[in-house]
């Protein structure tokens, strides 16, 4: 009976630290005790349970020093996937090397057509022509992207049939991809480059105007090999005609 008045009737001094924060003491009569749940806080009070969701609850008392709660909040932690990243990461890096590669053959060929239309006569102009080095780097910058965007798909999709012919909805599929996308546009530029070299290598040796038919091959190269074509004709004609009234 001494035991159960003592501790219902004597003050206990409650003190809580929250966040390094204290809270003046409280006096009051209270049975019970704090106990720990990493879902929220525990407290059992004249032999009813309660749990409320929250920080996490850290406490302890004596009849000496009264009780004592910490207040700890809970935390959450983000653990990140790293599968995720190197995806991404591997998604970006191919996207930036297509478009990288892409704007520096692009840039790279310019100079080439610029010295055929603005100086065709330079001693520049044709040793620049004359020379395999633009086809050999543009051509290694071609087959590492060949090697980039080929995949174990890639064969099926060319030769989609069973004659061995490409389909164009396998060559549209295989063309979504931006790796395989910029290599096909180095290929057309190393292509262009070469017929327009040709037209512009032809119209020196004949005496023929070839800065328009040079500048197709640039955009059109199929109507800048038909232009030269056309033109070779027409200054022939017009050379023969001229001939014969001389006559």
């Amino acid at each position: 009976m001494t035991f159960s008045s003592c501790l219902c009737h004597s003050p206990i001094s409650l003190k809580i630290d929250h966040l390094g924060k204290s809270i003046k003491p409280w006096h009051g009569r209270i049975n019970g005790r704090v106990s720990l749940s990493p879902q929220g806080n525990s407290t059992e009070l004249f032999g009813q349970r309660v749990v409320t969701p929250g920080p996490y609850l850290q406490g302890s008392w004596s009849f000496i020093a009264g009780s004592r709660v910490v207040v700890r909040p809970k935390l959450e932690r983000i653990v990140p996937s790293h599968r995720g990243s190197r995806i991404n990461i591997s998604c970006l890096s191919s996207s930036l090397i297509a478009n990288s590669v892409f704007s520096l053959g692009t840039v790279a060929v310019l100079p080439f057509y610029a010295l055929m239309v603005f100086a065709p006569k330079s001693e520049l102009t044709r040793k620049s022509m004359e020379s395999s080095i633009p086809y050999a780097v543009l051509g290694l910058l071609y087959a590492y992207l060949l090697y980039l965007s080929w995949t174990p798909e890639t064969i099926r999709l060319i030769f989609a049939t069973q004659y061995w012919l490409p389909e164009l909805p396998g060559i549209a599929k295989m063309f979504s991809s931006e790796m395989t996308l910029a290599s096909a546009w180095i290929h057309l530029l190393v292509v262009d480059l070469f017929a327009a070299r040709h037209v512009y290598q032809d119209g020196q040796v004949n005496k023929i105007e070839t800065r328009h038919s040079v500048s197709f091959c640039l955009l059109f190269c199929p109507i800048g090999i038909l232009s030269h074509v056309v033109t070779k004709a027409l200054t022939r004609s017009g050379a023969a005609s001229s001939g014969h009234g001389m006559h």
